[in-house]
């Protein structure tokens, strides 16, 4: 295959994609294959030469769709959605015909420079103050790892890079139960430990609780610990649960620790200025996470990282060997000094074409959408007779349960699954087992949400 035939088979692709999206609601959401089945039908091993294009294609349509799990599928209401615009499509072709490998400024001129700008776009569009700027990580598991690494640093005065963790003080990283599982990992990436992430007790609103989190960081300097940073959770992936930054950022300031939003999900919707209470205190943090390819149609990967004061993350994370300089240029940026892999991609392009191609107000409008229709969906589904919510809607995420018990709820979601028309996933919420709902597929409608209360009821009989 040459670049004349990409031109061809860019087309077909073309093609191929807008069929493919226009008919997903034919599709179920999840595919019946059973484990091994794919792996079967290829080949042991690769061919010694090379196979037309017209067979591998058909290779891809024979095996591929049908054994997929339909991300772009309007009525995906598990896990959080990962939205591909076409507009965000159109500029992944582009970066990928590029090709570059964006690690420094003189290898990525462009791509270095929309990052900054499309940072200081989405910065201005999140409501944050002019002082922040940031990077472009693949998740926010990556941005996440990267604040940890940096609580650890600068609470060991950056002797933890040339001396490692071996004699140095028991460090201790704070966080509520509601933060996601990637704080858990960075604390043990981070050599950190398991057992050095302090889980903060909530109050009644799942949010952490400032006495609690005060009393846990004087306790751990009284038995010699050295506290480093607290993680604060903006709309969590179990039930969406906000901690109260605002209450508890001034014990953290007060004892001079650094701080971390996660706003994964919920990030994207402080695009719309009612819902920024839902962050307050955020502004004056040290570190946020959230990612467009969430919500906002930006496919993924693209986690955008703001930071108060990226120093201390440069010093963290960056290395500058002799083969990596930049010999004629002084005052550039070259993010690889502020994340973990020295390659990147250009990931700034998607958010650029995203956010021209339909503007915020357009994207606002999207997130609107799927707020009021969760809402009205919870009511419905809390008028299901078994049914009942165990948590109100955060945004555009509630649970619910059956009021038989946990293996009930269990059988529910399994049939619910087992139908193809919605797919919904689960969690445990305070030792029950509860079903997730949560809309965001950027061509959702109303009508697609709502399908989620006639399952319920067919399902329920």
């Amino acid at each position: 295959m040459n670049h004349d035939d990409l031109v061809k088979w860019s087309a077909r692709a073309a093609d191929w994609a807008r069929d493919y999206h226009a008919h997903l609601r034919d599709r179920p959401v999840r595919p019946t294959v059973t484990p091994g089945s794919i792996r079967a039908a290829l080949p042991q091993t690769a061919p010694e030469t090379a196979e037309p294009m017209e067979a591998i294609f058909a290779d891809f349509e024979a095996l591929v769709p049908d054994a997929m799990t339909h991300w772009q599928h309007p009525r995906f209401f598990a896990y959080f959605p990962a939205n591909a615009s076409p507009a965000s499509m159109l500029a992944e072709q582009l970066a990928n015909a590029i090709g570059a490998q964006c690690m420094l400024w003189q290898t990525s001129p462009a791509a270095t420079e929309i990052e900054e700008r499309m940072v200081q776009w989405l910065r201005a569009a999140l409501g944050l103050p002019e002082g922040f700027t940031g990077t472009i990580h693949d998740s926010a598991t990556t941005a996440t790892l990267c604040a940890v690494l940096t609580m650890r640093e600068r609470a060991l005065d950056w002797h933890g890079l040339t001396q490692g963790l071996s004699g140095q003080p028991r460090l201790r990283i704070y966080a509520s139960a509601q933060t996601h599982s990637s704080v858990d990992k960075a604390v043990r990436l981070a050599g950190i430990g398991q057992e050095n992430l302090v889980k903060i007790a909530v109050r009644d609103d799942l949010s952490m609780d400032p006495a609690a989190l005060a009393a846990a960081i004087r306790n751990d300097r009284a038995a010699g610990f050295l506290p480093g940073g607290v993680v604060f959770c903006t709309g969590g992936t179990s039930v969406g649960a906000f901690d109260d930054i605002a209450a508890s950022l001034p014990v953290a300031q007060a004892e001079g620790l650094y701080t971390h939003v996660d706003a994964a999900w919920a990030g994207s919707a402080m695009i719309c200025a009612e819902f920024r209470p839902l962050w307050a205190g955020a502004e004056a943090c040290d570190s946020i996470v959230f990612n467009p390819h969430k919500w906002l149609g930006v496919q993924f990967d693209c986690a955008v990282q703001f930071l108060r004061d990226p120093s201390p993350q440069i010093r963290t994370m960056g290395l500058r060997p002799d083969y990596l300089e930049t010999l004629e240029n002084t005052g550039i940026t070259d993010f690889n000094e502020w994340t973990v892999p020295l390659g990147r991609r250009f990931r700034a392009l998607k958010l650029w074409f995203v956010l021209r191609a339909y503007g915020l107000e357009g994207l606002r409008a999207r997130l609107r959408n799927h707020v009021a229709w969760v809402g009205e969906l919870a009511e419905r589904v809390a008028g299901i007779e078994g049914l009942e919510l165990v948590t109100e809607p955060q945004l555009a995420l509630f649970t619910f349960a059956h009021r038989d018990g946990d293996a009930a709820t269990e059988a529910l979601i399994q049939a619910v699954n087992a139908d193809g028309r919605v797919y919904l996933t689960q969690t445990r919420h305070e030792g029950r087992f509860v079903i997730r709902m949560t809309a965001g597929s950027f061509d959702c409608t109303r009508d697609d949400v709502m399908m989620v209360e006639t399952v319920l009821r067919e399902v329920l009989g």
